[in-house]
């Protein structure tokens, strides 16, 4: 059984958003695409209340994008974004969610960050996503989404962490950062995950 895990496919990261993403709406199509090709596909959406300790706001005369330390963990700092109940934070108008059999929220603690969806940044607290895919007996997931060198990338790597195996959909995904992303596959690599084109996945080999 395989899963497509949508990571914060949200107004704020794409062109026009609070932290937009370059190119990070011309990947929904695909995302779309992608779709009916899996058992199960389940979505991530960050809901940070409005006074979120990542937000450069929350720090005064530190910029947005410095570093600094929250509760005891290197975070950067980021502009406010996915404010819960805010346009930003709303799924993609043009992200099909007829597939889409969960939603899952992260960053709702205003004193941890949350990357991955499957836990905030320090794992203190888990999600219930893995709990989840295991509960429908999925036993490969497929990350996609926004933005490939943060959350996509910390979702594939707890997903391989818990036993999943795991595949990083390279061209369904946009970064922010290009040196950013290299060392986020390689290493994703280095754990055992997989990078693979969409390819092989809309059109499998016979």
């Amino acid at each position: 059984m395989k899963a497509l895990l949508l990571i914060d496919v949200q107004n704020d990261f794409v062109p026009g958003g609070a932290l937009a993403v370059p190119g990070g709406a011309d990947i929904i199509p695909l995302l779309n695409d992608l779709q009916p090709r899996f058992d199960l596909v389940v979505a991530t959406q960050d809901w940070h209340p409005a006074q979120h300790g990542s937000f450069a706001s929350q720090h005064p005369g530190r910029a947005v994008f410095s570093q600094t330390e929250l509760h005891g963990l290197p975070q950067t700092l980021w502009p406010d974004h996915c404010v819960q109940n805010t346009p930003g934070a709303a799924l993609h108008p043009a992200l099909d969610l007829a597939r889409v059999e969960a939603i899952f929220r992260k960053g709702t603690d205003p004193e941890i960050d949350s990357y991955s969806g499957f836990f905030d940044n320090g794992h203190r607290k888990s999600t219930g996503l893995a709990d989840y895919l295991r509960g429908r007996g999925i036993g490969e997931v497929y990350v996609a989404g926004l933005a490939a060198d943060y959350c996509v990338y910390f979702s594939a790597k707890d997903a391989q962490a818990a036993g999943f195996a795991t595949f990083f959909i390279e061209d369904a995904t946009r970064a922010i950062d290009a040196a950013g992303l290299a060392a986020a596959l390689a290493d994703l690599r280095r754990q055992g995950a997989h990078v693979v084109p969409s390819s092989g996945i809309l059109s499998p080999a016979q």
